[in-house]
């Protein structure tokens, strides 16, 4: 018998196989945020992870499936035939995307002075909004403590460990942006920085905006 199961998704490249995406389904009643602006995605099922195969779909569903970035949001319909995932439909609601860098240098000036102020607080988190020259904002960055030992947060960034959603709703409840930027889709930006004690996250408010490409050009 074969069981379907619909919900809304966070599509995130999969760290198994290049033929499958990873999907995180998202909460329907929104998102419980841990003091440090991260959730779990194991704690309590608040993200399921589910991974799904790209591979031998019709030519209209194919090219959709084809066309996901991570970082998108996506309303979608899985079956599971002989316990392995499946799109039987899928519609693109939010065409955010996400960039991991896994080995940067030469940090922009804001990123670093964004640290030294955590660090100073005697902070393992911190965060700060960037402006334009036109003094509207363009982008949030959040900097995290690099973790002794086994534990790599850029990694669970990378691979759903830790969700990106919490921040990504935390621009739309904290941040005054005007009203073209609160309906453009975003860029996230995760750097791991070979020479800093950080990682840091910086969420352009439109991914098609001057932060974004510049960031684009700078490190991807």
């Amino acid at each position: 018998m074969e069981v379907t199961t619909s919900g809304q998704f966070r599509v995130y490249r999969s760290p198994r196989d290049t033929d499958e995406l990873l999907l995180l389904e998202r909460p329907v009643e929104g998102i419980d945020w841990a003091d440090d602006g991260l959730v779990d995605a194991g704690a309590d099922d608040a993200f399921s992870p589910t991974y799904v195969s790209t591979r031998d779909y019709d030519d209209t569903l194919g090219e959709t499936v084809g066309e996901l970035e991570p970082g998108n949001v996506v309303d979608a319909t899985l079956a599971w035939d002989d316990g392995v995932p499946r799109f039987t439909a899928v519609e693109l609601r939010d065409r955010t995307r996400f960039r991991f860098v896994g080995a940067a240098t030469g940090l922009f000036e804001a990123a670093r002075e964004t640290w030294q102020a955590t660090e100073t607080a005697g902070e393992a988190i911190g965060s700060r909004v960037t402006y334009g020259t036109d003094g509207d904002p363009n982008a949030a960055l959040y900097v995290f403590a690099k973790q002794a030992g086994a534990r790599d947060l850029f990694d669970e960034f990378r691979n759903g460990v830790l969700p990106l959603d919490p921040l990504l709703g935390r621009i739309d409840v904290d941040v005054d942006t005007n009203e073209e930027l609160s309906d453009a889709p975003r860029e996230v930006f995760v750097v791991r920085p070979l020479d800093e004690s950080f990682v840091l996250v910086a969420l352009a408010f439109d991914r098609e905006g001057l932060f974004a490409r510049t960031m684009r050009e700078t490190y991807c």
